[in-house]
């Protein structure tokens, strides 16, 4: 069933409410690595069997360490706890692998650790646990009937839209920027954990960034002081690029009290090591932003199998395609994207799929709209592709 609309009211109101959190944030970093060890598994059963078995590794739990960040640099007393839970085939054609995976799933989030957490010390600052069970027998069977497409393994929605408002834009490129390679080189004191929370009262746009310092490249309080004058000139010379003339204020770490020596200085660069929790589906949804203006859902995509879990494909879909209907279609200002599925069904017959459109769109350009969002849904059966083998963000 596919439906569709052309919305004459204005798609967003006078205020705005954008968050991002970043790359080392706890939620974030439960996120990435239950994706990256969907993904790793994945490719693990393709080169195995020729295909990917079923799993689902969506749940997980960081509970922060204990550290004590001293200027100069400070030390970690408790480590980090992950311990990443859910359903993976270990026993498949008289094979018992489950060792593979498990060796599997510490390479995999090391590697991620290492890569993206540079402060972070993976031997010494955090314990790995990995808790996979065999899935339910009716789950595990749906996934495994023969046919073209896969059925869907649960009855749910995904969602998207675009493009994105310059808040929008603001929360993602602020945090992409403070996060960048780039940018760390010549800023070695920027940690990981970057929170940015983008606020539009009318025209005037208010950023608060929550940034966590690396102590050892911090000799004090005058020194803290000096260096966050900078990183906030530097995110307002960032934004204003991408805000224009529109009003800006750009803040960071308000909670810092220089008289009591009490500001946001960490041994890793993470608030994980004792300030916070996380957990898989709390942070970022499938475009990258937390946007409680905007159509969401509140599925954990992240660690979700690829094949037919319509909980992570969905989501993943409704982006794309919304994306490509505006690039597509000049005269469409913006547009929303929900698809509903339903258990048992093939995952490319969703029972709903609704498009929201916004534009001087004419009746004929409508229809083509219409056959073009049921064309590319047609062809969800596919994404799995995108998703195993060419990184397709999820958080």
């Amino acid at each position: 069933m596919v439906r569709i609309d052309l919305e004459t009211a204005p798609f967003m109101g006078d205020f705005e409410i954008v968050e991002r959190k970043g790359t080392g944030h706890p939620d974030t970093i439960c996120d990435s690595l239950a994706e990256e060890y969907s993904r790793a598994l994945s490719r693990f059963y393709i080169g195995r069997f020729g295909k990917i078995l079923h799993h689902n590794l969506d749940k997980a739990i960081l509970v922060g360490g204990e550290a004590s960040p001293r200027f100069g640099g400070g030390e970690i007393k408790e480590p980090i706890e992950f311990t990443l839970v859910g359903r993976a085939t270990y026993r498949y054609r008289g094979e018992d692998f489950r060792k593979e995976i498990e060796e599997i799933y510490y390479e995999t989030t090391k590697e991620w650790i290492r890569r993206n957490l540079p402060h972070l010390d993976v031997d010494r600052h955090i314990n790995l646990y990995l808790k996979a069970r065999a899935g339910s027998e009716d789950l595990t069977d749906l996934f495994e009937r023969e046919g073209g497409v896969p059925l869907a393994n649960d009855t749910s929605f995904g969602v998207g839209f675009y493009p994105l408002t310059k808040a929008e834009k603001l929360a993602y490129e602020v945090e992409r920027f403070l996060n960048s390679p780039q940018y760390k080189s010549g800023n070695p004191f920027v940690g990981e954990d970057i929170k940015v929370m983008v606020v539009r009262d009318l025209k005037t746009y208010r950023i608060t960034v929550a940034l966590a310092f690396v102590d050892r490249y911090v000799k004090d309080v005058k020194h803290y002081r000096e260096l966050k004058t900078r990183v906030q000139n530097d995110v307002y010379v960032r934004a204003k690029e991408i805000l224009g003339d529109y009003p800006l204020s750009v803040e960071i770490n308000v909670a810092d009290d220089y008289g009591r020596g009490s500001v946001y200085i960490t041994v890793t660069g993470t608030s994980a090591e004792a300030g916070d929790d996380g957990q898989v589906g709390r942070g970022n949804r499938v475009n990258g932003l937390i946007t409680p203006y905007r159509p969401m859902t509140l599925e954990a995509a992240a660690g979700k199998n690829p094949v037919s879990h319509v909980g992570k494909i969905y989501n993943v879909a409704a982006n794309m395609i919304a994306r490509e209907v505006v690039e597509r279609f000049p005269a469409v200002e913006n547009v929303y994207i929900y698809l509903v599925s339903q258990i048992g069904r093939p995952i490319n017959e969703p029972q709903l799929v609704h498009t929201r459109v916004w534009g001087g769109v004419t009746d004929t350009e409508l229809q083509d709209i219409k056959e073009y969002v049921a064309d590319r849904v047609r062809e969800v059966g596919t994404l799995w592709k995108k998703i195993v083998y060419e990184g397709v963000e999820v958080a």
